[in-house]
């Protein structure tokens, strides 16, 4: 972690800007490297992320491993975030005002990782940071061009454990998603 980095996490510890911030066990601010062009962005932490203060890191987190092996990356050449920093109770969506709460935390993560390119994973992260009127079935796999910044949203990893049909379209996406990576970052692949 980069000092920029590990100074925002240290004053987001001590966040309490929803109730949120009172009921989770651990803070999970993020994972990977900072000083990448590829930022991957979910939606909140659930149990075991919660537990552990990493995101990702369930059987949705197997999941995003295996599908950033298959576009040749993994943790240590991207950096991965969420929406919000604590685990909603029961692993419900994050409600409005508490995305509000803790999207400036995402938006210094951002200015600090400075990404070329930005992966929505589901729905909740797509309608943050792309378009509060994004249809996931509907639009993802689309580039979309945000305040000088590649984004796309594909369908969350937890999603497409619950619903495997989704798969070939998340294939298709991640080839996609290589393709970006390849022309706007090529020194992610050297």
């Amino acid at each position: 972690m980069n000092t920029a980095m590990e100074e925002l996490n240290t004053r987001c510890l001590g966040c309490e800007a929803c109730p949120l911030g009172k009921t989770r066990t651990k803070l999970v601010f993020g994972d990977g490297n900072p000083d990448t062009n590829v930022l991957f962005v979910g939606e909140g932490p659930g149990e075991q992320e919660d537990l552990q203060g990493i995101p990702f890191v369930g059987r949705a987190g197997q999941l995003l491993d295996d599908m950033l092996k298959m576009i040749d990356l993994d943790r240590s050449r991207v950096y991965i975030a969420n929406i919000v920093k604590c685990r909603p109770p029961h692993n419900r969506d994050p409600q409005p005002e508490e995305r509000e709460a803790c999207l400036p935390w995402l938006r210094q993560q951002i200015d600090i990782i400075d990404p070329k390119i930005i992966i929505c994973l589901g729905r909740i992260a797509a309608t943050s940071l792309i378009s509060e009127n994004f249809r996931i079935t509907r639009q993802h796999g689309q580039w979309f061009d945000v305040d000088g910044r590649r984004l796309l949203a594909i369908y969350h990893p937890s999603a497409l454990l619950r619903d495997v049909a989704k798969r070939p379209d998340t294939f298709t996406d991640l080839r996609e998603i290589r393709s970006e990576i390849r022309r706007l970052c090529p020194e992610m692949y050297t």
